[in-house]
């Protein structure tokens, strides 16, 4: 079943930093200062996510994990919230 997490990317599936403020979860959203748009950084794998999460600026004080989200959903989430969906490597590097 671990496999299938990893490979959720191939059925329409990303992954995205959730955090939990307040008891209800957010997506972790960026500016860019370059383009000047907010966006959300999602990732093609798990293990993509996990390695670039440290690097992501986070407030201190909130609770951050890594969860799978199918992409229709994050368009429509981040359209109503003016946010821009960015793919991202584990490097944190805008790749899509």
């Amino acid at each position: 079943m671990e496999k299938k997490e990893e490979n959720k990317n191939s059925d329409g599936w990303v992954w995205v930093v959730v955090s939990d403020k307040d008891g209800d979860g957010h997506y972790l959203g960026l500016y860019s200062e370059e383009q000047e748009v907010n966006f959300i950084p999602t990732f093609p794998s798990k293990e993509a996510a996990n390695d670039c999460f440290l690097s992501l600026p986070r407030k201190k004080g909130e609770k951050y994990e890594v969860q799978a989200i199918h992409l229709d959903e994050l368009n429509q989430d981040a359209e109503k919230s003016g946010f821009t969906i960015a793919m991202v490597d584990s490097e944190g590097k805008v790749i899509k």
